[in-house]
């Protein structure tokens, strides 16, 4: 792959807000959200970990997405922390390496979905034959694809972007490097980027967004056709969660990859950046964990004095 011309080898983020108070406001709001989302993810894995009835594969799927918060949080919120007290520039590769790491992310984490979507599908409309179709093996086979499938598509598109000419102007209209925003400062053709992005988007966005709302369109037929009121409690306890986690990821993501207006970073696109980037990661914990009596003890196991 031919590497581009890079003339500019710093770009410049924008920010929220030129107000130093707003600023400052917007710094505890945002550390407080990071402190959070990693303290949060890191009580889920290490729970999980050190319980030996946590491990089954929700739980599994669980600590994958926990990770995959982390990673995302980590690879956006420390450098918004320092737009926000100290100078906006990025270095090319360190634009390049936000990239990849949040395209990456991002990617598998959509697949991940489906994988927690299928595992509910088995485990409420297969439950004979829950402990075959989902195996030890087959987890591990799905968490590899997850994975090794976003990692393709993070140095596949964050590559196609390595090849092309940056001349200037070098102000990035957004608050991290996401591909559309960066592809609009290019001063070569991006018809190549912009249809594998395309692609990519039908395939991680829309097709996983389909296989899994068709999961769960089986799984609410199942419980409805189930007689006991309380049948049906438990049932829908167990994916009620993934549900409303699914609902708010996709809501935001497919408004932003769907949006005629490629790179387009308005106040309203920045907005819905921070739910999925920042905000949804941080939620994740507290959504999965506050309605789970399993989990409840398992961390009251792993923090005794929470329980006093």
């Amino acid at each position: 792959m031919a590497v581009g011309n890079h003339t500019v080898t710093v770009f410049v983020l924008q920010n929220f807000t030129q107000d130093p108070w707003l600023q400052a406001v917007l710094f505890c709001i945002f550390f407080t959200l990071f402190t959070v989302a990693l303290v949060g993810n890191g009580l889920i894995i290490m729970a999980i970990c050190c319980s030996s009835n946590l491990h089954t594969p929700m739980y599994f799927f669980l600590v994958n997405l926990a990770v995959l918060d982390m990673v995302c949080t980590s690879t956006i919120l420390p450098k918004v922390l320092q737009n926000l007290v100290a100078d906006s520039t990025i270095s090319f590769r360190g634009c390049l390496s936000q990239m990849l790491f949040f395209t990456w992310s991002l990617s598998s984490e959509l697949l991940l979905f489906t994988a927690m979507a299928y595992d509910r599908f088995l485990a409420i409309c297969r439950p004979l034959h829950y402990g075959t179709l989902m195996s030890g093996r087959v987890c591990v086979a799905l968490s590899a694809f997850v994975w090794s499938t976003g990692a393709f598509n993070g140095f596949l598109l964050t590559g196609l972007v390595l090849r092309l000419n940056f001349c200037g102007p070098n102000i990035i209209a957004h608050f991290f490097c996401e591909i559309p925003p960066v592809l609009l400062l290019s001063c070569s053709s991006t018809f190549l980027n912009e249809v594998m992005t395309i692609i990519a988007d039908m395939f991680l966005s829309g097709l996983n967004f389909l296989l899994t709302m068709v999961s769960y369109g089986c799984i609410i037929g199942s419980i409805l056709r189930i007689r006991s009121v309380e049948g049906k409690r438990r049932a829908f306890s167990t994916c009620s969660s993934h549900l409303i986690v699914v609902t708010l990821y996709y809501s935001t993501v497919l408004y932003t990859y769907i949006r005629p207006a490629l790179g387009s970073a308005g106040l309203l696109d920045k907005v819905i950046a921070v739910l999925y980037t920042i905000v949804t990661p941080t939620l994740n914990p507290l959504i999965y964990t506050l309605r789970n009596k399993e989990f409840k003890a398992a961390l009251k196991k792993l923090l005794p004095y929470s329980s006093k």
